[in-house]
């Protein structure tokens, strides 16, 4: 059993995979070749905002977005302790301090109950994460944030496909990010990622960031090479037509486990007005390590998104948050298991997976 299975969705969408490829091949515009702003162009008709700006990773991305805002030296940014370390590293790679909120238990999304408390007049922007698949509540975090002048920047990195109200994710926002890495929901065959807005003066700083700050030999800002691949460009294009199908899918079957092992453990909430894409099927159980080992046994993977809180990572030591600042997040990071996700999981996948989790983690644990 595959936890993610990238080999069957190739097979499955081969012909336009290699066709694409090839064609990429044929015309040898391997950096910023004609597919690149024919993406960009398909992933913001499919978000529904004016600019979709291509990169090379999702780190990247969130980079870009904080350079072009001009946030640095002196600044704050809020951000959650349970997330990908990226979320936060981009924070401290502009010069700025990340600050912590913690996470709601049934979500695992920002506590939008706690955000203004950690506000300060040296707050710049906030990046929310959309974890395992689902938005928070943007309306009620940009209500926070825009008559204070703070930027909202959505970590969209693992909802890319998921609505809130109608809205999707990646467009509810001044900036939205998003990832491409393979086991994403819409990945590529290597790194890869994207920025969205509506504002065009915004993505035009962005775009001339992404390219050494400027166009070839005339460079009006500090830049990076963060350009996306023309390859991996090709292979988005070829995925993105099945996406909404696989989005379904994923939905489908988040929904089967749900229903089948809410006796279980602790599964997924989806939040009033939310679609989720479960870019991870995530449980919390007692014992979790013991539950991970006798599925291990019965030959079902799993992972565990995120063993450790990033507060409690030694990079993150000198702001001096003790253990017990985030008890929501710090008790999640305890209890999570993700179990395999992906379209094209089966249903005798499905009863293997729930009847392995019903064995491993009865009500009562031993």
């Amino acid at each position: 059993m595959q936890f993610v299975d990238l080999k069957t969705q190739y097979r499955r969408h081969q012909d336009e995979i290699d066709a694409r490829v090839r064609k990429v091949f044929e015309h040898g515009q391997y950096v910023m070749g004609p597919e690149v702003e024919e993406c960009e162009a398909a992933l913001a008709a499919f978000v529904g905002v004016k600019h979709g700006i291509t990169v090379a990773s999702g780190t990247m991305s969130l980079e870009i977005a904080l350079r072009a805002l001009e946030i640095g030296p002196g600044d704050e940014v809020i951000t959650v302790p349970f997330t990908w370390i990226s979320s936060a590293e981009v924070i401290n790679l502009v010069g700025a301090t990340p600050v912590f909120v913690d996470i709601e238990p049934a979500t695992f999304n920002i506590d939008i109950t706690k955000i203004e408390a950690a506000m300060t007049p040296r707050t710049k922007a906030i990046i929310p994460v959309s974890l395992f698949g689902q938005m928070p509540d943007y309306d009620r975090i940009n209500a926070l944030c825009e008559p204070r002048g703070i930027t909202v920047i959505e970590d969209a990195a693992q909802s890319f496909g998921a609505t809130r109200e109608g809205r999707k994710s990646c467009s509810v926002t001044r900036i939205a990010s998003t990832s491409f890495f393979p086991a994403k929901p819409l990945g590529c065959y290597g790194d890869g990622g994207a920025l969205f807005t509506n504002d065009d003066a915004l993505a035009q700083q962005m775009r001339d960031i992404r390219i050494h700050g400027g166009k070839r030999h005339h460079h009006t800002v500090v830049g990076t090479n963060g350009r996306f691949d023309t390859l991996q460009a090709a292979v988005i294009l070829a995925k993105l037509p099945h996406f909404p199908e696989e989005v379904e899918a994923r939905s489908r079957i988040g929904h089967a486990y749900t229903e089948r092992l809410r006796a279980s453990c602790v599964t997924p909430e989806v939040a009033s007005g939310n679609t989720h894409v479960y870019a991870q099927y995530t449980i919390r159980v007692p014992e979790r390590d013991v539950v991970a080992a006798r599925l291990k046994d019965k030959g079902i993977p799993t992972a565990i998104y995120y063993p450790k809180c990033l507060h409690e990572q030694p990079v993150y030591a000198s702001p001096g948050y003790p253990w017990g600042a985030f008890p929501v997040a710090e008790r999640a990071s305890r209890e999570v298991l993700s179990l395999p996700m992906h379209p094209f999981l089966d249903p005798a996948e499905i009863d293997d997976v729930c009847q392995g989790v019903r064995e491993a983690a009865p009500p009562h644990l031993p």
